[in-house]
């Protein structure tokens, strides 16, 4: 009953979300507001923000409540940045930002200036500060990559990585259910997340880009493994 009841109230917010009707860094109403005027419990409510968190439609700051982000964009061509919801299309994604973003590590550890390295070390430390939260890790994990692409110094790779947006870092909702296996999940990324930083600190594109294909192969695995479960 209660898996229902979320589902129900997340795709209330989602459609909210997604026609405008909140729009994006509209602040989502409060907890006891979504309690009242849905008739579910606390416990639904959260779940239920958990799975927008995931989907990279929410995020919420600590202390400060949940903030809608922005939907997929539309493209230059006009046409909507694909959604990834099955699990094909989230290895599709995967793949293809192996691609893209092995290509970025690899000109950013050419051209990389100090002001990158210190964002990405901080980067690093909200990743592991955020270990008990989904939200932070994803908003912390996606900035990580945004300023690699953005330390390439090419404005292409910045402009796809933005398209793409919050929900292109895979955040599975089996993982979001239990604390150890967040924990883990964050302790594994971070360590990934670490070797491209000393690739780019060294200067050597060679090892930043296969730094960040193993972290994107990688993270795969971790989704295909998580679905055959």
């Amino acid at each position: 009953m209660s898996r229902n009841l979320t589902a129900t109230l997340a795709a209330a917010l989602r459609a909210d979300i997604v026609d405008g009707t909140i729009a994006p860094g509209d602040k989502l109403p409060s907890e006891s507001t979504l309690i009242a005027e849905h008739g579910v419990s606390r416990t639904v409510v959260r779940e239920a923000i958990t799975r927008l968190q995931a989907e990279g439609l929410v995020h919420t700051r600590r202390g400060a409540g949940s903030y809608a982000l922005t939907p997929p964009a539309e493209t230059a061509g006009g046409g909507a940045v694909r959604p990834a919801r099955t699990l094909g299309e989230r290895t599709a994604l995967l793949e293809y930002r192996a691609g893209l973003e092995s290509e970025a590590a690899a000109l950013a550890a050419l051209r990389r200036r100090q002001e990158h390295l210190a964002a990405l070390r901080s980067c690093l430390r909200a990743f592991d500060e955020a270990a008990g939260s989904p939200a932070d890790m994803l908003a912390s994990d996606f900035d990580f990559h945004s300023t690699v692409a953005r330390a390439s110094g090419n404005a292409f790779f910045v402009d796809a990585v933005q398209a793409l947006g919050p929900a292109m870092i895979s955040m599975p909702r089996g993982r979001l259910e239990a604390e150890g296996d967040t924990r883990a999940r964050a302790a594994q990324v971070g360590a990934e997340h670490a070797a491209v930083l000393a690739a780019l600190e060294a200067g050597d594109p060679v090892s930043a880009a296969a730094a960040m294909r193993t972290h994107l192969v990688n993270s795969r695995r971790r989704v295909e493994s998580e679905a055959g479960r």
